[in-house]
């Protein structure tokens, strides 16, 4: 049959990976960075942010008849070059021949990436811990939500390769989807940079919403000068602080209005304490009458005196 004549004739898997690795050297010699994706063990991603993005893959349903080949080539090291930039994906596979396989993924929106730091407002410890997939479930769920989160949408992935296999996803697309998986056990810093957004607006989110708790429940980050007088006994120089704080002269005024008002609760409560006329002793009578007849002289010595 005419057919059987037209197959290639069959090359080892060894003798595949001879000839990749060849041509990768001559694409090293001419200066481009050769980045292989290498397999250790059977498991081709190991951290969270590599094991989330290969579930995410294998929620497609579209891919699923394609996928177990994928992860045949990947493991076998046919994944000889992979990078990531922004909203790309670009690759080289050995198979038969070396075949160059490019991944376009659409930017994340502004409206989903707003969505994203709100609800991780507040949450976010620090960097590294993000990095490491070290947050707490409900941050790395929303980042890794496969509708509201980080992943793209299968409507938002366009695939090319240019081997002779007429499938929108062949075997070689499909090792190269799972080396991203295994690319970001060791850089998820590039999950961002591929959805074309800043892991770092995360942090300065998180920190904004930090400040504005603070300020909404009226705690400050800094003690005020008067409480550092208070607490150290000691007068500051408040001429640049804004709102300018109360000087100690007019602290001690207050507390100068504020004794007299003292002393006239005392006087009101001595009034109160004392017996009323008909309990008054003879001798409190005899020095008031005599109080009272002693008046009218000293009136009419005046007033002879005026005369």
């Amino acid at each position: 049959m005419s057919w059987y004549y037209d197959w290639k004739p069959y090359v080892s898997v060894a003798e595949r990976r001879r000839r990749a690795r060849k041509k990768m050297d001559a694409l090293r010699r001419k200066g481009v960075d050769i980045q292989p994706i290498t397999i250790d063990g059977r498991k081709i991603a190991k951290t969270f942010w590599g094991e989330a993005w290969c579930d995410h893959l294998e929620s497609f349903s579209d891919y699923e008849n394609r996928l177990p080949r994928g992860r045949t080539y990947v493991r076998n090291g046919s994944v000889c070059h992979l990078s990531v930039a922004e909203g790309r994906i670009e690759a080289k596979v050995s198979g038969t021949e070396l075949y160059n396989v490019c991944i376009q993924i659409k930017k994340l929106s502004a409206k989903k990436w707003n969505g994203i730091k709100q609800r991780c407002a507040g949450q976010i410890g620090s960097l590294l811990e993000l990095l490491q997939g070290r947050l707490s479930s409900h941050v790395m769920g929303v980042v890794t939500d496969q509708r509201k989160g980080l992943f793209p949408l299968s409507g938002e992935i366009s695939l090319r390769c240019d081997c002779p296999d007429g499938a929108v996803m062949c075997k070689h697309v499909a090792a190269v989807l799972y080396g991203v998986g295994a690319r970001l056990d060791h850089k998820p810093e590039l999950l961002f940079t591929l959805r074309g957004v800043n892991h770092e607006e995360l942090i300065a989110a998180d920190a904004e919403a930090a400040v504005s708790a603070a300020t909404s429940s009226g705690k400050s980050k800094r003690l005020a000068a008067a409480e550092l007088s208070d607490v150290f006994g000691i007068d500051l120089d408040t001429g640049n602080l804004e709102p300018p704080l109360q000087s100690t002269s007019k602290r001690k005024s207050k507390n100068a209005t504020a004794k007299p008002a003292k002393k006239r609760r005392v006087r009101k409560t001595a009034v109160a304490k004392k017996a009323p006329w008909g309990s008054r002793s003879k001798t409190s009578r005899k020095t008031m009458n005599k109080t009272a007849q002693e008046k009218p002289r000293h009136r009419s010595v005046r007033a002879g005196e005026i005369g």
